[in-house]
């Protein structure tokens, strides 16, 4: 019998809509994370305070909290694109708000409220989008091609994030200020909204019956069910909720390593830089075999890469660490998402995917928040250190606590 011919490390690219999907998905990831940077060296510029730092995190992570049982019952009742289209239009928006704001000099009469105020819509423009985009990249290749899909989806979200950060440093380096990078933001995010129009897929009305608790609890409820999906969603949360140090770089930047809004851009992209490698490899070498062994040992290399960087005072070392730390964090991501994606039903996986979104979030932006909070009570580098370690501890109680996360062999 003949053997059934090989797929091809671009073969997810054959198909128009996940084209479309991906050229989105880099011009908004793009401008985002230009906008990060403006905003978090614009912060700390006006107060000089971590904890306005954390603030941000807070903020953005808030709407994703509150409205989680709305955000994927919404991605599973409506047509998926329609919200993408939606929630682009409003993050267009924001960051035209970002840009008058800036150029009126409200935020010198007003202090930091009105950036508090659009990183709020901010957040609940990503929080209504998160589910849907992540329920809707199943949808646009056959079940064949998405481990390739998957691989490739991440490595422009990782390119985004290395070129995004270093452009939003040399922007707000050049023009000695934010405002050009929040227009920046805003065009970036007018190529996805026609990008996401251009999409040919309608998804339609997912779920069948009425509005009820039980529709509403069904993805909280099936991830609780399943030990491999709450052990993995569970591990990204408190790992990076504890390990996250990218809200203190701009203190890194401007007080230890001494190298300004350029230097913060480029330690920005260095993270990503690692993920983008290792996700270009496993475009070509996807993981076949012990995934739970896999992401636990990588979550672990994320911790120690933490606490290296932590006590570093070189930008080179710095550098490195925060490289390691990227690939790691990559490889426990693409299991994560890979068991999400493919072991919920399609008409769940906007409900699913905003549990997903919540404990991402948490870990993200909260992490954020908490790593402001305890910067301000112990210091910059204490505080990263002591996250480092937590995040070494949580990989070994979830090793013992997870078992069926730790044996898991294939992702799907």
């Amino acid at each position: 019998m003949p053997k059934p011919p090989a797929l091809g490390p671009l073969v997810a690219f054959a198909h128009r809509d996940f084209r479309c999907y991906q050229v989105a998905r880099l011009a908004g990831t793009l401008g985002t994370q230009m906008q990060s940077v403006a905003v978090g060296w614009q912060i700390y510029e006006l107060s000089k305070s971590a904890f306005d730092l954390g603030m941000v995190g807070l903020l953005q992570f808030a709407p994703a909290l509150v409205l989680a049982l709305v955000t994927g019952h919404v991605a599973d009742r409506f047509d998926r694109r329609l919200i993408l289209l939606i929630c682009q239009a409003l993050m267009a928006l924001c960051a035209g708000a970002l840009y008058g704001i800036t150029q009126s000099g409200m935020t010198t009469q007003h202090g930091l409220m009105p950036i508090y105020a659009i990183l709020i819509i901010l957040g609940t423009a990503r929080a209504f989008g998160g589910p849907a985009a992540s329920a809707l990249l199943p949808s646009l290749v056959p079940p064949a091609h998405f481990g390739n899909a998957l691989a490739w989806n991440s490595s422009m979200w990782q390119i985004a994030t290395v070129l995004g950060p270093a452009l939003g440093g040399v922007l707000y380096g050049l023009s000695q200020g934010p405002a050009s990078v929040y227009l920046a933001f805003g065009v970036l995010e007018l190529v996805a909204l026609g990008a996401t129009a251009a999409l040919r897929i309608r998804t339609g009305r997912m779920e069948q019956g009425g509005a009820s608790w039980a529709r509403l609890l069904a993805g909280i409820t099936y991830v609780r069910s399943h030990q491999v999906l709450l052990g993995a969603i569970s591990l990204d949360l408190f790992a990076v909720l504890l390990g996250g140090a990218v809200a203190l770089l701009p203190i890194y930047a401007r007080d230890i390593l001494y190298i300004g809004p350029l230097g913060l851009g480029i330690l920005r992209s260095a993270p990503a830089f690692g993920a983008a490698v290792m996700a270009v490899f496993l475009a070509y070498r996807p993981l076949r075999r012990n995934a739970g062994r896999m992401m636990l040992a990588c979550v672990a290399v994320f911790g120690a890469g933490t606490c290296v960087f932590a006590l570093s005072t070189s930008f080179t070392l710095s550098l490195i660490c925060l490289v390691v730390i990227g690939a790691a964090d990559l490889i426990s991501v693409y299991v994560r998402t890979s068991l999400v994606q493919m072991r919920t039903p399609p008409a769940m996986r906007g409900r699913v995917g905003a549990v997903n979104q919540v404990f991402v979030g948490a870990s993200n932006e909260l992490g954020e928040f908490e790593s402001g909070l305890t910067a301000a009570w112990f210091g910059t580098v204490p505080a990263t250190l002591i996250g480092g370690i937590g995040t070494i501890i949580v990989v070994a109680l979830w090793a013992w606590r997870f078992p069926k996360l730790r044996d898991a062999d294939e992702l799907v």
